[in-house]
């Protein structure tokens, strides 16, 4: 495993109890979308950048589990059912897929780093699971009982310089859902809203970012604290159970794709959203997702095009055809 210059080898242990995160060891983290866990124990943690590697860019079409015809319907859906009263905002996501003969993603992974630096870029290699990650965006970052959150919602090419209502109005309402997830797990009172609509440049696109703070409850396990708050809910939407029962209905499975990937030791812990990603899981295929939010301001097509256009510069990157 590899974040932030902590690159953990000698795995130990693997397993999907999240009571052993409370143990003290340093444990990376993969929870699925679904909230399926992998957490493994690594025994050796050192400093420094990530070994470079080598990259055969990939060559030929990535395949989409939602064409552009029927990502629109999937969006004009959403925008029926908010009219309609039972949601305010979904995440609509679609997965690629390109069939792959490498041995691993560390190459790709090299080149995300060298290409697309991202603040909460991670690498996993553990039996079954391989994850090359150039995630924006923060899910938790926690020091003994402080907790903060920064979700992402809003994003426009990097040559535009204002984000428009719709795109506020959608970080506001995941704002307020974080408030909501953090306060089942935080003392009363101590959720508060410390940056609102902050600008973040990344390669090719702005994002609009606000983060939201509170202190943990004492004794607070990390069981209860992934209970409350998984999925995240810049990926989900909001309400958050009558999104996600939109999404099952539409997409299925997303797997580690929008979960949470990152680490914890102790009280400490660093953890992304499972966006920009590629994975594999043991077998010739990788895959990478991508999506939008919706509201009822949006237009089908012009989503469409945002999926594309967080996509574009990655896929460049691995190679093959978007």
């Amino acid at each position: 495993m590899w974040m932030g210059g902590i690159h953990a080898t000698k795995c130990v242990e693997i397993t999907d109890d999240a009571s052993r995160l409370d143990d003290g060891s340093f444990w990376a983290v993969s929870i699925s979308f679904e909230g399926k866990a992998r957490f493994a124990r690594f025994a050796d943690l050192s400093h420094g950048e990530f070994p470079s590697h080598q990259w055969t860019p990939l060559t030929s079409q990535w395949s989409t589990s939602h064409s552009q015809s029927e990502y629109i319907s999937y969006v004009s859906q959403i925008r029926e059912l908010i009219a309609s009263g039972g949601v305010y905002q979904v995440n609509a996501c679609r997965q690629l897929n390109h069939s792959f003969k490498g041995e691993s993603l560390k190459g790709l992974f090299s080149q995300l780093l060298l290409r697309n630096p991202a603040q909460y870029a991670f690498y996993l290699s553990i039996e079954g699971l391989e994850i090359a990650s150039a995630s924006p965006e923060r899910f938790i970052s926690r020091n003994g009982s402080k907790i903060l959150t920064s979700p992402i919602k809003g994003t426009i090419r990097s040559d535009e310089n204002e984000f428009g209502e719709k795109d506020k109005a959608e970080n506001l309402m995941i704002v307020d859902l974080m408030r909501n997830d953090l306060g089942r797990i935080c003392d009363a009172g101590s959720i508060e809203v410390s940056e609102l609509f902050r600008q973040e440049k990344h390669p090719g696109i702005t994002h609009l970012v606000s983060d939201v703070e509170g202190k943990l409850r004492e004794g607070i396990t990390w069981r209860e604290i992934f209970e409350a708050t998984i999925p995240p809910g810049s990926v989900s939407g909001a309400p958050k159970s009558a999104a996600l029962s939109i999404i099952e209905r539409n997409e299925g499975e997303r797997g580690p794709y929008c979960g949470t990937l990152g680490w914890i030791h102790g009280d400490r812990a660093e953890l992304s959203v499972a966006i920009r990603s590629f994975w594999t899981q043991g077998d010739s295929t990788i895959r990478f997702g991508t999506g939008a939010g919706i509201t009822w301001g949006s237009d089908p097509a012009a989503e469409w095009e945002e999926t594309q256009l967080k996509a574009r510069h990655l896929i460049s990157i691995a190679g093959g055809e978007l």
